[in-house]
């Protein structure tokens, strides 16, 4: 690697190897090459003269690119497109008056660009559904497990560390869902022509109409699309672009939801994400055991969002059938989304592997809290006892406040229960309070909504898909 020259953190230190791979230079051109070869296979069985020489040739060079070769064209005709197309000529020369024939660079870059954006939605799928089936077992290991609930970040009527698992979970699943319809529905360009009229294929065709619908419709086919957009300028339109990085960034969000949680859970002591045993937490602070891997998931989300308005920007200024200030653009922001996104998976899949659920200390916290959240029950048991509810509620509230105040501004422990149970006018000893306040008692359905969650809505796509993804390793 070289170290006198800026090299992107996504590629050095955060995304996979394959999603790298997708994105490389080898694979973009590449691809080139297999759309030119469609194009000339496609115009051959339709009737266009090319000779079977040149489709062995370019079938027999569609990788080996010399990328020094088509950087000397590139600076001679400052057009990439066109250096691609000599130095291709140069290793297939039966092929070369054929390549790119009635062609514009649309047809291979922006081809190329949906087929690396469907591959790249593939790749992240895989990854959610390795995220979906970790923090599945981790809701069912976790499903009665009580623990305080919150609302604007107070706390709040308790919750099960599984049911709050679950709302994880849920985010990805509607993630997913979007991305598969994306996937379903992403279009390919096709062979459109220089503004998106074919009109350089009628002319190869001799205006059969008929012939050059099936072109389009042959080359989509061979590179493995249901359908072609039906109209475009000269290039598809950009909001295709938007509407894939709605679904990478929507999954970028997601996990920053969890990420956020999860380093405030850390901060309270009661989960924290994996941390290895050599790890250093802090240079200076040794005891400290910082979030890192949730905090990087926040950082990069935060980054990925912030491109994600990028689309629907570029796509508002592609004035009639298309202008160039996309193409820079584009060729930055579509990989970038993808790359810090992928890198925020094999965060999650990392952390959801290795979350520690340390259950003494939310227990401890619970008991801290649940007799301010249990008044309704705590007054139900006094007028069982023969009390008036009027008259329980306003010791009770008298009594919390107390309790309240002395733990804020004294420290103490919380001592409601005995306060109430000292107030000869509640007339319940301390030993039933404490009774009454079983955890469980006030989680409602968390564990069933838990099981139920899992078994219908998690288990089927877990079942559904089709392999598990590799976890990659994660760099500091």
């Amino acid at each position: 690697m070289s170290h006198d020259r800026f090299v992107s953190p996504l590629s050095e230190r955060y995304a996979s190897p394959a999603m790298l791979a997708l994105w490389s230079a080898q694979e973009r051109h590449g691809l080139w090459r297999r759309l030119w070869l469609a194009l000339a296979e496609a115009e051959r069985e339709l009737g266009v003269d090319i000779p079977e020489a040149a489709l062995v040739e370019m079938r027999a060079h569609l990788d080996d690119i010399d990328f020094a070769s088509v950087a000397t064209y590139e600076q001679r005709f400052r057009h990439d497109v066109m250096a691609h197309v000599h130095a291709f000529g140069d290793v297939a020369p039966a092929a070369r008056p054929f390549i790119h024939l009635g062609a514009t660079s649309a047809f291979v870059t922006d081809n190329g660009d949906l087929v690396q954006m469907r591959r790249g939605l593939e790749l992240l799928r895989a990854k959610v559904v390795a995220v979906l089936r970790q923090l599945a077992a981790f809701a069912r290991t976790w499903r009665a497990e009580p623990c305080l609930g919150y609302t604007h970040l107070q706390p709040a009527q308790l919750v099960t560390v599984g049911k709050r698992a679950t709302l994880w979970l849920q985010d990805l699943v509607l993630d997913l869902a979007e991305l598969d319809h994306r996937l379903a529905t992403l279009p390919f360009r096709g062979v459109k022509g220089t503004t998106g009229t074919q009109a350089s294929f009628l002319e190869l065709f001799g205006g059969d109409h008929a012939k050059v619908r099936e072109l389009d419709r042959r080359v989509t086919a061979k590179m493995g699309f249901a359908s072609s957009i039906p109209v475009s300028g000269q290039t598809y339109t950009r909001k295709v672009d938007a509407l894939v990085l709605q679904v990478v960034s929507g999954l970028a969000a997601s996990a920053a939801k969890f990420a956020g949680d999860l380093r405030m859970l850390q901060a309270f002591g009661e989960i924290e994400e994996p941390f290895e045993r050599e790890q250093i937490g802090s240079s200076a602070m040794a005891y400290k055991r910082n979030p890192m891997r949730a905090e990087r998931i926040n950082a990069l989300a935060r980054y990925v969002l912030s491109v994600e308005p990028n689309a629907n920007q570029t796509h508002a200024v592609q004035f009639f059938e298309r202008t160039l200030d996309d193409s820079a653009n584009r060729r930055l922001v579509i990989p970038e989304a993808f790359l810090a996104t992928d890198a925020i998976l094999v965060l999650l899949q990392n952390v959801t592997a290795g979350l520690e659920v340390h259950p003494a200390r939310i227990r401890a916290r619970v008991r801290d809290e649940l007799p301010f959240m249990a008044t309704e029950v705590l007054i139900v048991e006094a007028v069982r006892r023969g009390g008036d509810r009027q008259e329980a509620h306003e010791v009770i509230r008298r009594h919390s406040v107390a309790a309240a105040r002395a733990v804020k501004d004294e420290g103490a422990p919380n001592d409601m229960l005995e306060r109430l149970a000292a107030d000869a006018s509640f007339g319940v000893p301390v030993d039933d309070l404490r009774a009454v306040l079983t955890p469980a008692r006030f989680v409602g359905r968390s564990p069933e909504q838990v099981d139920e969650f899992l078994t219908e809505v998690v288990q089927p796509i877990l079942d559904a898909a089709p392999g598990e993804a590799e976890a990659a390793e994660v760099r500091v």
